[in-house]
């Protein structure tokens, strides 16, 4: 040890503190693996100083005739105390960051108290001198006092330290509990805090959270139930619903694939029989959109299988109605034409049914004639670089094939049917005479090729390639078969 250091232990101890202190500040949390290394040098470094000038901290201070060297030595000795414990609680941390991660805040915080409060105990007793017995049984009654004046507060507190170890959630995850839904945004000493969907926020007590039933909506990762309930009139058969809504899911394009929508009959009463249609999306920020989309389709579908969710007093006065003059209502292409126009167009609409996996328009071909589908599921897709992708998908109501019967051009896109149904085919020569009287049908086609085109246009342009990140052995592999080779 240098003889500066040797020579004036006194002063050298402090600066050695103050050295400690500079180089946590300058190496910051971004180098945890340094500031660790710098920390647990400096402490050995101090208590080399420390035994080296004889001052032991398992014994009172040397010294007793120089009163000021004496108090000295007792201040650095305490602080020797207070410094290993600060070094314990450093590796004790680190330890648990590469364990369990940041979740395991509190659990540190509360281990380091304890490692703290034995410290100032044990300085008490080897430096001070005091009778640590005595002062043990005081604390101790004082503890049993405040643990039955702050019993709440202490459930807490270590109901949170059980969630951090335990970790049925952590910080980011979407939860519920006891119907409280929403983002963990922070788990402190007594509470969780959530940002729910409606953009409030919520604090649980930790001690609530450890006995309620929690869902984690965020595990396993990228994968989100949706579900859908609809109330249908008894008098339907389940069979012909359930398909309805069956197509109505194959329809939504952000529903997974695997696992895989389905229906189900929740429940059946007098005034109706209750349907739920599930499935799952790859992010939570979908669900309100996939659900609202999930209604809609559920709704075109029952509709075009002749099932509503009307009064039954509504029920006749819509069936009266022939199927091909309501799809002309519903498409919205038609709305300029008068009552008996609409009639008429009705009688000279041609329906045929298509099986799965039928190509109703191929690419490059020039319609003749357009097409609203009555029932069903139709693929869009659109070609890209030797392979396709699916630009969307349409359901019952949607019309296709606009882009021959306005212009006389082709379209690059594909119409496959995925699923079972039928169509509704008006001719070009049928058209013409409707869409020189009524020029707003002319004009609504030409928005929605328009739209459809730049549509397309947008999906197909080029993405930029990610670049795959590699590991530590599929570096190793490289070079190691190119060592090989050469």
């Amino acid at each position: 040890m240098p003889a500066l250091l040797t020579s004036h232990p006194l002063f050298a101890a402090p600066v050695l503190l103050l050295i400690d202190l500079l180089l946590w500040r300058l190496v910051g949390p971004a180098h945890p693996h340094w500031r660790l290394a710098t920390r647990i040098l400096c402490f050995l470094l101090f208590s080399l100083l420390l035994f080296n000038a004889g001052m032991n901290p398992l014994r009172a201070a040397p010294w007793p005739d120089d009163l000021p060297s004496h108090m000295v030595a007792t201040a650095v000795q305490i602080f020797w105390w207070l410094f290993a414990a600060r070094c314990l609680t450093v590796v004790l941390g680190f330890l648990l960051v590469q364990r369990i991660g940041h979740g395991g805040r509190l659990l540190q915080d509360v281990v380091g108290a304890l490692i703290f409060l034995v410290a100032i105990i044990a300085a008490a007793g080897y430096v001070l001198e005091l009778p640590v017995k005595g002062l043990l049984a005081t604390s101790g009654v004082v503890a049993i006092v405040l643990g039955l004046a702050l019993q709440s507060t202490l459930s807490d507190v270590f109901s949170g330290i059980v969630l951090n170890t335990t970790k049925p959630y952590q910080l980011d995850d979407w939860i519920s509990i006891d119907g409280i839904e929403g983002k963990v945004t922070e788990i402190d000493w007594r509470s969780t805090y959530l940002q729910t969907s409606q953009g409030t926020l919520a604090v649980v007590p930790n001690s609530l959270a450890a006995k309620a039933k929690v869902l984690n909506l965020s595990r396993p990762a990228n994968l989100y139930g949706v579900s859908v309930s609809l109330t249908v009139s008894p008098h339907i058969r389940p069979r012909k619903v359930v398909e309805a809504l069956e197509h109505a899911l194959g329809g939504c394009r952000a529903l997974l694939a695997t696992p895989a929508p389905a229906v189900s009959v929740r429940k059946s009463a007098p005034d109706g029989v209750e349907y739920e249609m599930s499935g799952f999306v790859a992010a939570m920020g979908e669900k309100r959109e996939v659900r609202n989309q999930l209604f809609d389709l559920a709704y075109r579908h029952l509709q075009a299988a002749g099932i509503n969710l009307l009064a039954e007093a509504d029920a006749p006065m819509r069936e009266s109605a022939s199927r091909a003059r309501a799809l002309l209502v519903r498409s919205g292409l038609f709305d300029a034409l008068r009552d008996e126009e609409r009639d008429e167009l009705a009688k000279r609409m041609q329906r045929r049914p298509f099986k799965r996996g039928e190509v109703l328009l191929a690419p490059r071909d020039v319609s003749e004639r357009l097409l609203i589908i009555d029932s069903g599921v139709v693929s869009v897709t659109l070609p890209h670089d030797s392979q396709t992708i699916e630009a969307g998908r349409m359901g019952p109501g949607e019309v296709f094939g606009e882009a021959g019967v306005l212009t006389g051009s082709a379209w690059q896109a594909e119409f496959t049917a995925i699923s079972d149904g039928a169509a509704y085919y008006i001719d070009k020569e049928t058209l013409a005479p409707c869409m020189e009287a009524r020029q707003e049908i002319a004009e609504a086609m030409g928005r929605l090729l328009d739209f459809r085109q730049k549509a397309s246009a947008a999906l197909l342009v080029e993405q930029p390639t990610v670049v795959q990140q590699r590991g530590l052995m599929a570096w190793l592999k490289q070079h190691a078969g190119r060592r090989y080779k050469a």
